[in-house]
């Protein structure tokens, strides 16, 4: 059985590491789109008046995300978005739980 040529075999796994690394490297799409969803139900469940911090400060990571988005910081944009939607949630959690108690 003949052995592949190591030049083959070198320029697959090149191929192979771009496709894994191109699939990271577009734009943060769901990710935004997770952020600010996550920040519209935060202050659907009264964010603003119980958890006005977490709140600003997922607003604070998304706009971070959207001037790195223009960039195409596209990286940069993914981490922060991500942020923006932890920090919404978090925000959430915590209007829909003193809320609820009122």
């Amino acid at each position: 059985m003949p052995r592949p040529k190591s030049g083959l075999t070198a320029k697959l796994a090149v191929v192979a590491a771009m496709l894994v690394l191109s699939a990271c490297a577009g734009p943060p799409v769901q990710e935004m789109s997770d952020a600010r969803q996550a920040i519209q139900a935060a202050e659907a469940a009264g964010a603003e008046k119980w958890a006005p911090v977490p709140l600003g400060q997922a607003r604070e990571f998304l706009g971070s995300a959207e001037k790195k988005l223009e960039k195409r910081a596209y990286n940069g944009a993914r981490n922060d978005a991500r942020q923006a939607r932890q920090k919404a949630s978090h925000a959430r959690t915590i209007a829909e739980t003193i809320g609820s108690d009122r």
